[in-house]
């Protein structure tokens, strides 16, 4: 008997992390889809609405705009098919390179297109040999993006083939000084935080500084004190808002967002569902990660600054991204927070919301899905390879799958 309950006691310890992981993913709940501006339950509506305002807001010089700058408001370069979503705008970025070492020109490598001044208008030098357009971005479902633990990046990579592992970055989170994660927002993964990003992009696209990014760009350079009249940080700290009061709208509006939603009916169709399969049998799927889960709510996230409410905990959803850097063949050449070694790598762009796009790919220059399958190389070559022996009806069925998306 008492060999039998050894056993018994033996087996139940052995089962225990099954029914753990089990009960973790019986928890786990599908994240709110929809292109409504339909909060996702982080806030009420009525919030929502109220940020959404914020977030579409125009800034003039008193408020102080630019003095270099790209957009008046956050909406100008996320407005597809609402505000929030994809763009057809996109900026310019630009380096120098010798064929061994990487520099950013003076100023930076983001060029403002737009000055209040015509003497400060930024311009691409010939020094400039390193030149590139990148797309802006879809915010909408960030918020989970944000969400998900480092350890399940971890884990993607690890179980990507060797030949298609993704590169992973530690970016600083700026509201935790000291404190790094892994970068999963921008092009080049520059930030693991919405409001490490929402500081960066009002400095850097709006030009207005706050306690995060309290200096200044300059015109390639050269200082724009003499016509920047409001004092630095122009967003300034609150008792309540110590990040910038619009800063912090902003950040709270991204985590407040639905995740983009997939045409359900085309999603369906029998075209779609072979195509689905094709993704997968192809290799897509090893970078474009169909399925994410968050991290369990009351994480404590960026150096303990954020912890995952329940809105955005435990919740599963459907990006289509690994969210790591790859080196696909069509790189930028720019250098950010990753290091020389990702000169030529960008994250994986998520396919949620792809009907939505008319100009795919970082730099837009792909006007159709089959174009921008086919500048996929190095990492992807085999994928597209795969592709390519494909017949018709497979294609076509591989396309009716994207354009639910």
């Amino acid at each position: 008997m008492k060999i039998r309950a050894l056993l018994l006691l033996s087996l139940a310890a052995s089962l225990a992390p099954l029914a753990t992981a089990a009960s973790a993913v019986a928890a786990s709940s599908e994240a709110p889809v929809g292109f409504g501006n339909a909060t996702n339950g982080l806030v009420t509506q009525a919030q929502l609405d109220l940020d959404l305002a914020t977030f579409e807001s125009r800034e003039g010089i008193a408020d102080g705009l630019g003095p270099v700058y790209n957009a008046q408001a956050c909406a100008e370069c996320h407005q597809n098919s609402v505000t929030g979503g994809n763009s057809q705008v996109s900026v310019i970025r630009v380096g120098r390179y010798n064929g061994r070492v990487y520099q950013d020109p003076p100023g930076g490598s983001l060029i403002q297109d737009r000055a209040i001044d015509p003497s400060l208008q930024e311009k691409v030098s010939n020094l400039d040999n390193v030149r590139t357009l990148r797309m802006s971005l879809s915010i909408l479902g960030d918020g989970f993006i944000e969400a998900v633990a480092d350890s399940t990046f971890e884990m993607i990579r690890a179980n990507q083939p060797p030949s298609m592992k993704g590169t992973i970055i530690r970016v600083p989170v700026l509201e935790a000084p000291g404190t790094t994660r892994i970068g999963r927002f921008g092009w080049k993964n520059q930030h693991a935080s919405l409001l490490s990003f929402s500081a960066d992009a009002y400095l850097n696209e709006m030009g207005i500084t706050s306690p995060l990014q309290p200096v200044e760009n300059t015109a390639n350079g050269v200082s724009v004190a003499p016509y920047d009249t409001v004092p630095d940080p122009e967003e300034p700290a609150t008792a309540s808002e110590p990040f910038g009061e619009d800063v912090e709208i902003f950040a709270r509006f991204m985590r407040s967002t639905q995740a983009p939603a997939p045409d359900a009916a085309l999603a369906q169709t029998a075209a779609a569902q072979s195509g689905l399969q094709i993704f997968r049998q192809i290799g897509c799927h090893n970078c474009h990660t169909e399925t994410l889960t968050t991290a369990p709510a009351g994480t404590a996230l960026n150096g303990g600054t954020f912890v995952v409410p329940p809105a955005l905990g435990d919740k599963v959803f459907h990006p289509y991204s690994d969210f790591l850097l790859h080196d696909v063949g069509t790189g930028d050449g720019i250098v950010q927070n990753g290091g020389p070694d990702t000169r030529m790598k960008l994250r994986t762009p998520p396919l949620w919301g792809l009907r939505t796009r008319s100009r795919l790919m970082h730099d837009g220059a792909s006007l159709t899905r089959f174009d921008a399958i086919l500048r996929h190389d190095r990492e992807a070559r085999s994928v597209v390879q795969a592709y390519l022996r494909l017949n018709q009806q497979q294609r076509d069925s591989l396309m009716a799958f994207l354009g639910s998306l």
